[in-house]
């Protein structure tokens, strides 16, 4: 498919925010996707633009949009399903919240609480996307990828995947060379199937469903409280409401040694010995409420790690805000908090 006239990347990211790219391409198939994939020029890969940050100045390279489609289970939804539950192959461009909401529908369990977030299949291994108690890597079976050195398709397993608390060896290996090695062409699901949901490990959640830790409860019933859940926080998009104007929790939860977490907050032991602190807490006691800032950039007014467009903003000024934020937590309590989204042509 030929590149298209020049767009704006705050016309396709969650934030809003971002200038001009040089050329656009849009890919419905594997084969255009491939295709706009080969060329010298920098290149920028996205799909629902809910973990970008683009500079105001825009992307000087080709922006790939991946808008492949396709949800293929390995058995009928009337066939009975093999002891193992159901495999289900998903495209990369296919919305991540919609394929939550066919799984709840057609009784596949294990990613009904990762339900409201937005973007598409192929991001959720590169960032390894997980919330209230569920992680995708808990039901990926494996990952097909366009490796942009070999030239080739790859197929990794979960366990080549590298998958940690909001990484994979996707997004390390962009760390390192700076570009995109593995272009994700479709994910591969193991879901059970059944009417409950899989054990809830988020006390929140279990909390709002009546239910113990650990106790399971109605497909839809976990859906529709997550997505409750989420839009008590702005974590729903809503064009009408600013505080969905972001691109979800700016900052990681850190992961520290136990002695460098403040007295009073939260830490999950992690098997490495270190634990896991709240980045939520570290902000709020740093001084940082809900709604610090202007009326431009601030804070959501629901939840603190959001950093949201208020309508006229910058990146520049957001990226500002994320410094104060981010060396004010230092100040205050040892530890430096690490952005989640991706940023392009800038920096924190």
């Amino acid at each position: 498919m030929p590149p298209e006239t020049t767009r704006l990347l705050s016309e396709h990211t969650t934030l809003r925010l971002g200038g001009p790219a040089r050329e656009w391409v849009t890919a419905t198939t594997e084969a255009e996707l491939v295709e706009a994939l080969d060329t010298t020029d920098p290149v920028l890969v996205v799909g629902g633009g809910s973990n970008l940050v683009v500079a105001d100045e825009g992307f000087d390279g080709r922006v790939v949009e991946v808008a492949t489609r396709g949800v293929t289970p390995d058995v009928e939804p009337s066939a009975e399903p093999s002891c193992g539950g159901v495999l289900v192959r998903v495209a990369a461009g296919e919305s991540w919240d919609d394929l939550v909401a066919l799984a709840v529908e057609r009784g596949w369990v294990g990613v009904e609480a990762l339900a409201g977030i937005p973007g598409r299949v192929g991001a959720t291994p590169i960032q390894n996307v997980g919330a209230y108690g569920q992680e995708v890597s808990q039901t990926i079976a494996s990952v097909r990828v366009w490796d942009r050195v070999l030239r080739g398709v790859r197929t990794f397993a979960n366990a080549d995947c590298h998958f940690g608390y909001r990484t994979s060896r996707f997004k390390a290996d962009r760390a390192t060379r700076g570009w995109d090695r593995h272009v994700v062409l479709d994910v591969t699901f193991q879901l059970t199937v059944g009417t409950l949901g899989a054990p809830v490990g988020y006390a929140e959640l279990a909390r709002v469903l009546g239910v113990e830790q650990g106790g399971r409860a109605p497909l839809a019933e976990v859906r529709r409280a997550v997505l409750d859940l989420r839009r008590g926080k702005g974590m729903v998009l809503d064009p009408d409401d600013h505080d969905t104007w972001s691109a979800g929790s700016f900052f990681t939860n850190p992961i520290v040694d136990p002695g460098a977490v403040p007295d009073g907050a939260p830490a999950w032991p992690q098997q490495d010995g270190r634990v896991k602190t709240s980045a939520a807490w570290l902000i709020e006691h740093a001084g940082f409420a809900k709604g610090h800032g202007n009326d431009r950039v601030a804070l959501s007014g629901k939840h603190v790690l959001a950093l949201t467009n208020r309508g006229r903003a910058s990146t520049a000024e957001l990226l500002a805000l994320a410094a104060e934020v981010r060396d004010g937590v230092e100040a205050a309590c040892g530890i430096r908090l690490v952005n989640e989204p991706v940023l392009v042509g800038c920096a924190l």
